[in-house]
């Protein structure tokens, strides 16, 4: 297996993970809901997922490997930049906090979706809310570090030095 491929499978395992975990301990396990905020950044993490396994089952050329490195790349740093927003969200003060908003499903079945991505951009109370720590980092802080990694691993895909072969498939 090249290099790329081990990339991309590693890729593809650390978002399949940082999903189960969400999905099956956090949800299931410990009953905990997720907010708007969580929601963005685990749909986030299931889309680099879906791309690292492409990469991996296709193995790519060239161009489509930048391609597939670039969108890695793109959805990992929308991703941190979320849960930035996040950790910044539960690091104000309780009377900074933003008060609780709409529910999503109200806003998705009444507004405007643009309307509904500033919003739940914007974060609310509940989002604001440290409900589980381990090491002293919030979930938030856990995926911004995931993220942060898949970045990187989209970097090296975007920059990586192939064999001079620009077949777009192979």
């Amino acid at each position: 297996m090249t290099s790329s491929r081990w990339i991309y499978f590693s890729g593809f395992l650390l978002c399949l993970s940082a999903w189960a975990l969400a999905r099956f301990y956090f949800q299931q396990h410990l009953e905990l809901e997720p907010c708007p905020l969580c929601l963005i950044q685990r749909g986030l993490v299931i889309a680099v997922g879906v791309v690292m396994l492409l990469g991996f089952l296709w193995n790519p050329g060239v161009v489509m490997g930048r391609i597939l490195g670039g969108l890695v790349t793109l959805a990992s740093g929308l991703g941190a930049a979320v849960a930035g927003r996040h950790i910044w969200l539960q690091s104000l003060p309780a009377d900074q906090v933003p008060s609780c908003g709409a529910d999503l499903d109200f806003m998705l079945q009444s507004w405007p979706i643009a309307k509904v991505v500033e919003e739940v951009l914007q974060g609310s109370g509940e989002c604001a809310e440290v409900s589980w720590t381990f090491l002293g980092l919030s979930i938030p802080a856990w995926t911004l570090i995931l993220f942060v990694v898949l970045v990187l691993l989209g970097l090296t895909q975007l920059f990586q030095r192939r064999r001079r072969d620009f077949n777009l498939f192979r």
